[in-house]
């Protein structure tokens, strides 16, 4: 190893691995106080860059801004088994507050929509089509019309949807901040923005739509472009689109392995909902609806399975919020307790 920085002009201390006397060229001590700021061998790092601030692992610094023991940044160093720390301590810490804003605003409205959907399929119809192959008389009326009911309920309950992503973050982020964060509290914050996360919701949609609509690529792409679009919101309340895009494309490897990470557990979870409740609605016939017996036995299914497939919902948002609050941190310092006032 080199011996330490020596200023000009001052004597250097002996060293092992130097010959007596010898100067090590170019080399400087700080001086007195430390080195004005932005001057100084290792002017542009951060403050306290090794050696003189000293070190944590990978030579990030003690005195930069990034707390390595906080529960909900990931710093730039960690990586992502720290992306994953911080998501499983999130979990554990968070989910008995979570549980009842996820069942009640994900997993009702998602159990309302399905039984909707089950209510007004026209599929059973198919049994009996004509010998000529056309279709039953009413069904492509009867087909709008699920298609009709399906869009307004999902409309409308999207903006209950709003409601617990937003209590949701909030429960998340105060309670890694070790501030206090009740369900009534957690409700009431997110009523308060879910109209303009409903709204911006909306216009992602449409965005999404479109870009399926061309081809399934582009659609892919704006998913995963406009995936923190959410949290942008609710942390800045500005211009959410063009923030997530630029996490996306400023750090594209990074934040396109973590959304893909969240994106393959909550379709892995999704793909189990639906075979189980396939499975559960099987000896109730095609048309559960035709008796009120396979009926109640219809919904009671819908209802079961939406509750099964909360740890999707959990998994979604703590997966986020984690990846947003890490591209935060890439592009300044920042902390839990910072990110807890933004919520505000």
């Amino acid at each position: 190893m080199p011996s330490q920085p020596m200023p000009p002009g001052q004597p250097a201390p002996p060293s092992p691995w130097d010959p007596a006397g010898a100067q090590p060229q170019g080399w400087v001590f700080p001086p007195t106080g430390g080195y004005p700021p932005g001057s100084g061998p290792y002017a542009g790092f951060p403050p306290g860059y090794p050696p003189y601030g000293g070190h944590l692992p990978y030579g990030w610094p003690v005195g930069g801004g990034w707390d390595p023991a906080d529960p909900l940044v990931n710093p730039p160093y960690a990586g992502v088994s720290g992306w994953f720390a911080r998501c499983a301590g999130a979990l554990r810490r968070s989910w008995r507050k979570l549980l009842p804003i996820m069942l009640l605003t994900q997993a009702l409205p998602a159990a309302v929509i399905s039984i909707i959907s089950l209510g007004l399929d026209p599929t059973p119809q198919l049994e009996s089509m004509p010998a000529d192959g056309s279709l039953p008389e009413g069904y492509l009326g009867a087909l709008l019309t699920l298609v009709g009911w399906v869009l307004v309920a999902s409309l409308l309950l999207s903006l209950v949807q709003s409601v617990g992503w937003a209590a949701g973050t909030w429960v998340l982020t105060r309670q890694a901040a070790g501030e206090p964060a009740d369900l009534g509290g957690a409700l009431r914050y997110g009523l308060r923005r879910a109209p303009g996360l409903y709204a911006w919701s909306l216009l992602i949609g449409v965005i999404l739509t479109v870009g399926f609509a061309f081809c399934v690529l582009p659609g892919v792409y704006l998913a995963f472009a406009l995936a923190l679009a959410g949290p942008v919101y609710l942390f800045e309340r500005q211009n959410p689109i063009g923030r997530s895009f630029r996490f996306f494309h400023d750090r594209l490897g990074m934040v396109l392995g973590r959304i893909a990470l969240v994106a393959a557990a909550v379709i892995a979870g999704s793909l189990v909902g639906a075979v189980l409740e396939a499975v559960g609605r099987t000896p109730l016939g095609t048309d559960p609806f035709a008796a009120p017996g396979s009926a109640v036995g219809a919904v009671a299914v819908v209802v079961v399975t939406a509750a099964l497939v909360v740890p999707v919902y959990l998994v979604q948002l703590v997966g986020l919020v984690v990846t947003y609050a890490e591209q935060r941190a890439h592009e300044a310092p920042v902390n839990v307790a910072r990110l807890a006032a933004e919520l505000g």
